[in-house]
């Protein structure tokens, strides 16, 4: 074998190589350029999502109107169809990239492969040259010098070989983990699809209940402020009864068998994605965290008696659009599930999930648009329970968000007492003693 010949087999292997890897680099390319398209689209759509975000806080501030209500939940229809569009967008480059990445696993597959007949074939020179007497290499040599140079450029060759599959291997190895990553990423993405798919449903739902609002009013504002007139009647005759029966529970709280204060064992029931998007809020609301109204007796309970009977708000509100998903604060039980609109003519918390925690906490969510758990199921910490919304007693979307002592809370219906009389008689909801209600922040 002469110098020449190991050159040009030395240029031979190197040209299989590029030839493999120029086989898919427009492919490779193609698809690049595709996920770079994709990646501009969605800060394109980001941007339609800050903007509706902007146009629904602005609503929010104004008086509650017919018209509000109805341009609020088209908003937030539009806006959630973006957010759709966002995932599905992902979902797409998620594929392409995994595509990519398969095309580049097949190219350095096909030059491992390439390579190791490359080394198979140096391998069968050595054994050739080594099954020739050395007097015979001497002889066809123009020199002994040149001789021991061939032999030891083939050695080199052969290691050179060697180092390049193991780092090909490296780099398969490496992709393929990309791979398995991006396919996370997929399977991920589509999870979150199908959960904004149920939040489109959602408001959907809550804009079809609206339209009927609308024919019910003869879409006539003066009618709809008197509809709102009469939720507000029957709350205050509804929370006039439930301080009474409050007064009828013979359930002691004991303070030493609950958290300590400020121990942060529950966590928001919200996304953290949520809750740092209400930290950008802050000016409209006044605080992090999206509370449209805190526990106890805050201005707006203590201005409105008819609503809270100056007995203070028992939880408190946050701001949240229709269909927004909800979590379990802490692990625990499902003690009831409810949905207080079912009884004609009773206003309170609608839809309704309340979970025990075994620590001497129980939590409650109202005003939701979906219940996704039952009575006696185990939940764990951030399981998802439901979609908030503005069923029962709730002029606009939000969550009611609730803490209570266990020891003082009973699920039950007003018409379990003597005197019970209004609409809400009927209605399964939780009850608790005035000691069993605990400040949310107290524990968040």
């Amino acid at each position: 074998m002469s110098r020449t010949r190991a050159v040009l087999f030395l240029f031979l292997s190197f040209f299989l190589f590029a030839g493999v890897h120029t086989a898919h680099a427009q492919s490779a390319a193609d698809l690049q350029s595709q996920i770079d398209a994709n990646n501009r689209q969605l800060e394109t759509l980001k941007a339609e999502i800050v903007a509706f975000q902007s146009q629904l806080d602005s609503i929010s501030v104004k008086k509650s109107t017919l018209q509000s209500t109805i341009s609020s939940l088209t908003l937030s229809q539009r806006q959630l169809a973006t957010q759709i569009q966002v995932t599905q967008n992902k979902i797409a480059s998620a594929n392409l990239q995994i595509q990519r990445l398969t095309l580049s696993i097949g190219d350095k597959e096909a030059s491992i492969a390439t390579d190791q007949n490359a080394i198979a074939k140096a391998l069968r020179t050595i054994a050739e040259r080594e099954s020739v007497p050395l007097i015979a290499n001497l002889i066809s040599s123009n020199s002994l010098g040149e001789a021991w140079q061939l032999t030891d450029e083939t050695l080199q060759f052969n290691r050179a070989l060697a180092d390049n599959i193991i780092n090909l291997r490296t780099v398969r190895i490496e992709l393929a983990s990309n791979r398995d990553a991006v396919s996370k990423t997929k399977a991920d993405l589509v999870s979150l699809q199908s959960q904004l798919t149920l939040q489109k449903r959602s408001v959907d739902a809550s804009k079809a209940t609206q339209q009927k609002l609308l024919s019910d009013t003869k879409s006539q504002e003066s009618n709809y402020q008197k509809l709102i007139a009469q939720k507000q009647a029957a709350e205050k005759s509804f929370e006039q009864e439930l301080v009474d029966l409050q007064g009828q529970l013979n359930l002691i709280v004991h303070p030493n068998l609950l958290p300590k204060v400020g121990s942060g064992v529950l966590s928001w029931p919200f996304s953290t994605a949520y809750m740092f998007n209400c930290t950008g809020r802050k000016t409209l609301f006044g605080n992090l965290f999206c509370i449209t109204q805190y526990f106890g007796n805050t201005p707006f309970s203590t201005a409105n008696a008819q609503v809270y009977n100056g007995h203070g708000h028992n939880g408190i509100d946050i701001a949240a659009s229709i269909g927004t998903p909800l979590y379990a604060s802490l692990g625990g039980t499902v003690l009831g599930t409810g949905n207080t609109d079912l009884v004609r003519g009773c206003y309170s918390f609608g839809k309704w999930v309340m979970i025990i925690h075994g620590n001497g906490l129980s939590t409650l969510y109202a005003h939701l648009s979906s219940i996704d758990v039952t009575k006696g199921q185990q939940v764990s910490t951030g399981q998802l329970i439901g979609l908030s919304g503005m069923t029962g007693f709730a002029t606009g979307p939000h969550l009611h968000y609730g803490v209570y002592a266990t020891e003082g809370t009973q699920i039950m219906t007003l018409k379990q007492f003597r005197g019970a009389t209004t609409a809400c008689a009927n209605a399964t909801m939780p009850v608790a003693t005035l000691t069993a209600y605990l400040n949310p922040l107290s524990y968040l």
